[in-house]
């Protein structure tokens, strides 16, 4: 299990990776947070922990959703989220022009 400072610091690497895939500064992300921007500084940088509704807001400021699940599915959640090669990662189904779902 990670202690909590490793959680704290994965957390932040997360946001910051999401912020700047979304082209949005830290300013951006705490004004519609509703938070400070060094309030935020210290969340990104995985100094200071953030109360869950805070979190909350952040994600839905960067496009994400805050989800708990029981900590013995964290594997397998990792394992779906892990990059396979060419042949794993073929989707389950795909919409052909006409709108049937079979290919």
């Amino acid at each position: 299990m990670k202690s909590d400072s490793e959680a704290l610091q994965e957390i932040g690497r997360l946001l910051k990776t999401s912020r700047k895939t979304s082209g949005l500064t830290q300013e951006q992300v705490a004004d519609m947070a509703g938070i400070s921007r060094p309030r935020y500084r210290e969340i990104e940088a995985g100094a200071s922990a953030a109360r869950t509704t805070t979190l909350i807001n952040i994600g839905r400021a960067l496009g994400l959703e805050l989800m708990l699940i029981p900590q013995a599915m964290v594997p397998a959640v990792e394992a779906l989220l892990q990059p396979g090669d060419a042949e794993d990662d073929l989707p389950a189904f795909v919409a052909t022009p006409d709108g049937d779902g079979n290919v």
